[in-house]
């Protein structure tokens, strides 16, 4: 066992250092966000005060020369102060009415959100929680701080899953008023909330707050609104002719980009593939322009429990496994924190459902549900691949032409950054590529269609990419065009889209399998497959994906995502390995609402890539290959 007495030393220098991070003053300004300044002791002051540099710069300031003057004065430069002196809330453990201290995670909301606000910047934020931390309650009183010391015609939105899930709100602003100290209230008469439809009005500020829900995005379009919470966004369900997208898009568009407004969507997670997991990524790549704000259970104070005695603790440390050692090596948490994770797990049924309840990680928080088809911690080990292109075009052939044999001569890659192809890497000299086309619709809902460049080697790499919409005909030369640059690649068409079936035996080829068939004739590298119930000699150009067929391509690329064994790109390709599941009857496909057709061209050309490569250097595997028959 290892020496105790340095880990338990180790274990109260790690407790000393919690506590002075806990340690926090709204009166003395300790602790607080901003940038401040001493002032005090003074006889309007409660001893030496550090307050936000801005308040020295008030024109009240000179004047605020009474406890009372300088309090109020305080109160609408000092959200922190403000909330520890008007705002009363209900105590979840002893269900008093308490003043509002901010614990750690809500003072660490409040400084990015007072950073934005002081340097004149809208603030913009996505939080993903853990349980039990108040973050619905600091972003309500934040706001009802806004809308009651700070500014008038300041308007709010709040959206939850359903109205009645908004209540909440009601019941904060109710006790906030109830409580509120009439001297430091700075009008005629203490404000009144007046409730209708929906519609929660603050007398004396004309200022209001509209409760909607996200199933009908309709009744706050239009809205004149400055502030902005959406409450538990990953249980935004989905309805028959409506989106959660719906809903957000008609809630940013009536809120300015400028200061003094503020948009906050905040949930616990609900597994990946959610509305609300696609708005954390793209917050945490920094590609939607809000922070990204994660609480961890740890950091939460009420989640430690003291041990009765050393030998506990010791104890403790004999069994604890490979996770919780873990959590002290590298998390640097301290045994009694430790202590409580251990006691609760052990009520969970498995690991998983503690770490999704309890999350160490943005990761572990979205990783609940059962029925991904790829592991989320994989997906995420695939994504730190990932970066933006080197270059943004197309490419063209200089003779003019974009179909027919003429558009395969004199290629060359032109930049644009309106093109649709994305390049990582261009060809190199010797380089072996295949290129993977998935077809999609011609309309802006249908199905994208994609063309993916994946270059040949021990580990394949995504190294380009095309997408869009664009006629079947189009899309055949463009895939060629794409595949002659990248020195002659081996061109593989997803072809059930351009193909029709009549009994299940023999494909009956319309315009869609003519192109193929044409476009044969001028490019030779065009991956083909046996006819079905034909000799070998007779082959159809395409990769025909069936239930058979997709269940093995698709097993490929899991495991090509799980042991490393491809390189991507693309972020949004990473995307769509988290909304597609396996499903009770044992298919995959994507979640409702959501594409697979990157993924799709990953998996064929990881398939190919096997395929070709071990016909001739693995017998063993590529008589395994065979038995799958001939595609």
């Amino acid at each position: 066992m290892d020496n105790f007495d340095e880990i338990w030393e180790e274990n109260l220098r790690r407790n000393r250092l919690r506590d002075e991070l806990e340690h926090f003053d709204p009166v003395s300004g300790e602790g607080c966000s901003g940038d401040r300044v001493e002032v005090g002791p003074e006889p309007w002051t409660e001893g030496r005060e550090l307050v936000p540099r801005e308040m020295l710069a008030d024109p009240k300031y000179p004047s605020a020369r009474d406890q009372l003057a300088w309090a109020r004065l305080r109160c609408r430069h000092d959200f922190e102060y403000w909330a520890a002196k008007c705002c009363r809330i209900k105590d979840k453990n002893s269900r008093r009415t308490v003043p509002f201290i901010l614990n750690r995670p809500q003072r660490r909301v409040v400084k990015l959100l007072e950073a934005d606000r002081r340097a004149g910047r809208p603030m913009r934020m996505v939080i993903l929680k853990a349980r039990q931390w108040g973050g619905s309650t600091v972003v309500e009183m934040y706001m009802a701080w806004i809308q009651a010391v700070v500014a008038t015609g300041c308007h709010a939105i709040v959206c939850g899953a359903e109205k009645t899930g908004t209540q909440v709100v009601v019941n904060l602003y109710s006790d906030m008023l109830e409580h509120y100290p009439e001297e430091l209230w700075e009008g005629e008469k203490m404000p009144r909330l007046r409730t209708s439809r929906g519609i929660l009005q603050l007398e004396g500020r004309d200022n209001r707050v509209y409760l909607a829900a996200s199933t009908n995005p309709n009744a706050i379009r239009g809205v004149d609104a400055s502030l902005v919470h959406l409450t538990e966004a990953a249980y935004w369900k989905a309805t028959p002719g409506k989106d959660p997208w719906d809903t957000v898009r008609a809630i940013y568009c009536s809120v300015a980009m400028a200061p003094m407004t503020m948009v906050v969507m905040e949930s616990t997670a609900d597994g990946v593939g959610s509305f609300f997991h696609e708005e954390w990524l793209r917050a945490e790549n920094g590609s939607s322009g809000k922070r990204a704000v994660f609480v961890a259970w740890h950091e939460i104070r009420a989640y430690s429990l003291p041990f009765a005695a050393r030998e506990d603790a010791m104890e403790l440390w004999r069994v604890m496994d490979g996770y919780e050692r873990q959590l002290w090596e590298e998390a640097g948490l301290t045994l009694e924190q430790i202590h409580w994770y251990n006691r609760r797990r052990r009520e969970m049924k498995d690991h998983s459902r503690m770490k999704s309840e309890f999350p160490s990680t943005p990761l572990e928080a979205f990783t609940s549900t059962s029925s991904n088809a790829f592991n989320p911690e994989k997906t995420e080990m695939l994504r730190r691949g990932c970066a933006e292109p080197l270059l943004i075009g197309e490419v063209v052939s200089q003779t003019g032409a974009t179909t027919g044999p003429r558009c395969l001569s004199r290629l060359t890659f032109r930049p644009d950054t309106t093109g649709r192809l994305h390049v990582w890497e261009l060809p190199e000299d010797g380089g072996s590529y295949v290129v993977a086309v998935d077809v999609g619709g011609l309309g802006d809902k249908s199905d994208w269609s994609v063309v993916a460049v994946v270059r040949r080697g021990a580990t394949p790499r995504v190294v380009a990419q095309w997408r869009g919409h664009v006629d079947h005909d189009l899309l055949a030369w463009k895939g060629a065009m794409v595949a002659s640059f990248y020195n002659n690649a081996r061109l593989v068409f997803e072809s059930n889209t351009l193909e029709s079936h009549t009994d299940g035996e023999e494909a009956v080829y319309q315009q869609g399998a003519l192109i193929l068939h044409e476009l044969y004739r001028h490019y030779r590298n065009l991956y083909r497959r046996r006819a079905p119930g034909g000799s070998r000699v007779a082959r159809i150009p395409g990769f025909h994906t069936n239930r058979q067929t997709k269940q093995m391509i698709v097993t490929g690329l899991v495991a090509a995502v799980r042991d490393g064994g491809y390189v991507e790109r693309c972020r949004e390709a990473c995307d769509e390995l988290d909304f597609y599941e396996r499903r009770p009857n044992g298919s995959y496909g994507a979640r409702a609402g959501r594409h697979d057709d990157m993924l799709m061209t990953r998996a064929i050309a990881l398939y190919v890539c096997r395929e070709e490569a071990t016909d001739e250097s693995d017998p063993q595997l590529a008589a395994y290959l065979a038995s799958w028959g001939d595609f």
